[in-house]
């Protein structure tokens, strides 16, 4: 009898192997024994073990989509203080985390000083989003648009593009932070007109849209740039201090 039960347990292994199952090849016998004290049913032992599987599935989904993203993965929700924000930009981080942005193909607009935590708030919001199974990309303007014009002198910006439009959104860290050619701006436009309507843009800037045409160069490419973000837009205004100036005062008065 021990010998049909090994040969039993070789064969399911085998073939839990085959079809892709680790979580249930893994825990199966754990799980019969479970099953056996509790006297639960088969249907529940069953139940118990696709559940596993699943829940296994997805954290193994996320942590892969978290990789994908490149977001830091210490700006999390869990090291920002939301007391910090003004209410308003508050209520509004409570409802982005929900999704419902992505489905509308809206973007998310960032503004404030240095320090005042733009980067970490559309890094959080974007960590939480993957955490409900969606799709995002980090990445600083100055590497993006680099990024754009090796793929435009290689022939390949379109290619580029499509990858990018795999992400539901694209989150640009410090638009107009360092001051670029005309060539670097037009492939910009470029990603920002191939997304509009078509997936969410999270972008942080220290410069409020009167300034936007230094970054754009000419006015009407700034104010198309500008049309295509604020049609279908959530704003975060973070006229907030620095955080990095107040620790810094913090650790003064301490030490």
């Amino acid at each position: 009898m021990t010998t049909d039960i090994v040969d039993v347990n070789a064969a399911l292994t085998e073939s839990l192997t085959e079809l892709h199952l680790p979580t249930v090849r893994r825990t199966y016998e754990e799980a019969a024994r479970l099953a056996e004290r509790e006297t639960l049913s088969y249907e529940r032992y069953l139940l118990d073990l696709v559940t596993r599987e699943s829940q296994d599935r997805q954290q193994k989904r996320i942590q892969r989509l978290l990789r994908q993203s490149r977001i830091p993965a210490e700006k999390a929700l869990a090291n920002f203080n939301l007391k910090r924000l003004p209410p308003k930009v508050a209520i509004l981080t409570k409802s982005l985390i929900e999704g419902e942005v992505l489905d509308r193909r809206e973007n998310v607009l960032a503004f404030g000083n240095p320090g005042s935590g733009k980067t970490h708030l559309l890094c959080a919001i974007g960590q939480e989003l993957i955490a409900r199974g969606r799709r995002m990309y980090f990445t600083t303007s100055a590497l993006l648009v680099q990024d754009l014009l090796v793929a435009k002198r290689d022939l390949k910006l379109s290619r580029f593009l499509k990858k990018l439009a795999h992400f539901e959104g694209l989150i640009i860290d410090d638009l107009g932070y360092v001051q670029q050619s005309r060539e670097e701006m037009e492939v910009l436009f470029t990603l920002l007109a191939e997304r509009y309507e078509r997936g969410s843009v999270f972008i942080s800037s220290n410069l409020p849209f009167s300034k936007w045409e230094g970054i754009f160069k000419d006015p009407m490419t700034t104010a198309a740039a500008i049309d295509r973000l604020v049609h279908h837009c959530v704003i975060l205004e973070l006229n907030i201090p620095s955080y990095r100036v107040e620790q810094a005062k913090k650790a003064k008065e301490e030490s």
